[in-house]
């Protein structure tokens, strides 16, 4: 972006806040200007209409919300950030429906708030197709990260192999490849490897003719011709029998397919996606899985971020399905209160994305609409007291290293805020990144401080 395109409209307030990001987007070599509510904001923006606005949400004269609406209604793509504090998260997340781009929940650092611009700054210039099949909700930096890797991927046709736990949404993943690919217009076929009886999976895979085994009394088209010019997607390819992995292997390789029972050979124009929630490498460490045929469906690595490790993710996707639940019930989408959403962030979320979809899916069908509170929250939400109190002050010790000092002050206070990480950056004054960070760092067990 030029210099002259890398103009940004900053709208607070308070002023200690407003000139500290004026400094530091002027430093980092934008043109800033400035506003001190809302009302500043939206005249200023309808003179200038600027490429970006960050905004603070709750402001004397109004809130960044209506600024955002002023800029949506202009039909210009600019990117909005919010600025929210914790209690206003749910104001953020339904401004995220309504054309925001991105928030930051107060206190951050601008470090933080740069990776944002970046982010939106990027989708603004560069937009990527986004179908209904298609629901990857979330800004998170490890799920955005994820995004430009599998965008890379499909630009090629190379074959991509998807590795990630349950329910991080795997399937989605490889629809979003085959979308944003330039064989978006032809067909996506899927197989789960795992559901199909092993006698019957070759069929499906590879077709047969007629009279090829007893019951087969008509030809049928398998999965890889039906898939031509298009994307084949093997879903839990870990579940493959061994004795049918030589066969896939040979029409990976030559790209054409003999139907069971035939002689003759059919080319075919793919691209195969195969996903996992187990480690292929290690079932062919284990002898469950070729090794050939593992280093021939890896050609791309893909994975996706567990949901924990996307905290700032769960309320957007929460506010999602609960819209999409809602309106399946033929009910309009209720509110979410702020406590509500915390709640959700502390849970370690094992099953990930499928998870809280499940969940949201039973909140809204015991709701009889209005505010979504804390009533909904069952005990799996409610972190367990601890066995004895957490100190408050750490007990020095000459020759302690600093690191040990820095590891136990984090420790204690993840236990002081129950293992809330985002509070936990607002009492060491540090981003949440940085408190993700020094737990892998650490060695600090995630799960405990989700």
């Amino acid at each position: 972006m030029s210099l002259a395109h890398k103009s940004v409209l900053v709208v607070d307030d308070e002023p200690g806040i407003r000139m500290a990001l004026k400094t530091n987007f002027q430093n980092a070599g934008w043109n800033v200007e400035t506003a001190s509510g809302a009302t500043e904001a939206i005249r200023k923006y309808r003179q200038t209409k600027f490429p970006l606005v960050v905004t603070d949400v709750r402001m004397p004269d109004g809130n960044g919300l209506e600024v955002m609406r002023s800029v949506r209604a202009s039909g210009a793509s600019t990117a909005v950030i919010l600025l929210t504090a914790f209690g206003t998260v749910s104001e953020a997340v339904q401004a995220m429906q309504g054309g925001a781009c991105d928030y930051l929940v107060k206190p951050f650092s601008f470090d933080q708030l740069q990776s944002a611009v970046e982010r939106v700054m990027h989708n603004t210039e560069a937009p990527t197709t986004k179908t209904a099949k298609t629901e990857i909700v979330g800004n998170s930096l490890a799920l955005v990260h994820a995004l430009d890797r599998a965008r890379l991927a499909a630009q090629t046709d190379a074959d991509v192999l998807v590795e990630a736990e349950s329910g991080t949404g795997k399937e989605l993943l490889a629809r979003f490849v085959h979308e944003t690919s330039s064989r978006r217009e032809k067909p996506l076929i899927a197989i789960n490897c795992a559901a199909v009886p092993e006698q019957l999976l070759e069929s499906e895979l590879f077709g047969h003719v007629r009279g090829a085994f007893t019951g087969a009394n008509l030809t049928k088209t398998g999965k890889f011709e039906l898939a031509n010019g298009g994307t084949l997607l093997l879903d839990e390819i870990g579940e493959m029998p061994l004795e049918l992995q030589p066969k896939l292997l040979r029409v990976l390789q030559e790209r054409e397919v003999e139907r069971l029972g035939d002689t003759r050979t059919v080319p075919v124009n793919i691209r195969v996606i195969a996903t996992t929630n187990v480690s292929l490498q290690a079932m062919v460490e284990q002898g469950r899985f070729r090794a050939d045929l593992y280093y021939r469906l890896n050609v791309i690595p893909l994975t996706l971020p567990p949901l924990r490790e996307r905290e700032q993710d769960i309320p957007l996707l929460a506010s999602h399905f609960a819209t999409k639940f809602a309106r399946q019930a033929g009910r309009s989408a209720p509110q979410l209160d702020p406590e509500f959403l915390a709640g959700l962030q502390k849970h370690s979320w094992p099953g990930n994305a499928r998870e809280l979809a499940n969940f949201m899916r039973r909140v809204i069908a015991m709701s009889n609409g209005g505010v979504i509170g804390t009533e909904y929250l069952g005990p799996e939400f409610i972190r367990p007291a601890a066995n004895k109190p957490v100190p408050t002050a750490l007990p020095l010790q000459a020759g302690t290293s600093m690191r040990e000092l820095e590891r136990q002050l984090l420790e204690t206070t993840l236990q002081l805020t129950g293992g809330n990480r985002t509070r936990a950056a607002e009492m060491l004054g540090v981003s949440l990144r940085t408190i993700r960070n020094k737990i892998r760092e650490f060695g600090l067990p995630p799960r405990r401080y989700a």
